[in-house]
């Protein structure tokens, strides 16, 4: 038993059933997609594309459903890198500021609504 994955990216160089075929025969035992790009009727159509090729071959072929989040950015620091350690209390803004140890600016104006005072971000 194999315990690793290939993972192989959809998008349309690789729509028709014989190409799909041809990765899975190949290897590939993971289809990506990557739902940045494309719409849902395409992706639905990939997806179907593979649950057929995967009962044609009977080799197992998961899915990994790779969803954009918000692209959510710091802004530059005034005098380079900071390191920050814990209990450190750093303020994260929309506010175009300098950075450093203690604040730094977003690009990604809609983070108030998104969080709330003391919320970790990761």
């Amino acid at each position: 038993m194999r315990r690793s994955k290939i993972v192989c990216t959809l998008g349309p160089a690789v729509d028709s059933y014989e190409q799909l075929k041809a990765l899975v025969e190949a290897g590939m035992n993971v289809a990506r997609f990557n739902f940045s790009h494309g719409s849902q009727a395409e992706h639905q159509e990939r997806y179907d594309r593979v649950r057929k090729v995967s009962e044609d071959t009977g080799r197992a072929v998961g899915v990994l459903a790779d969803l954009q989040g918000p692209k959510i950015r710091l802004e530059t620091f005034a005098e380079g890198p900071v390191e920050l350690v814990r209990g450190d209390e750093f303020t994260i803004t929309t506010e175009d500021v300098p950075g450093d140890k203690s604040i730094c600016g977003t690009t990604y104006k809609g983070l108030p609504g998104d969080v709330s005072k003391g919320d970790k971000i990761l």
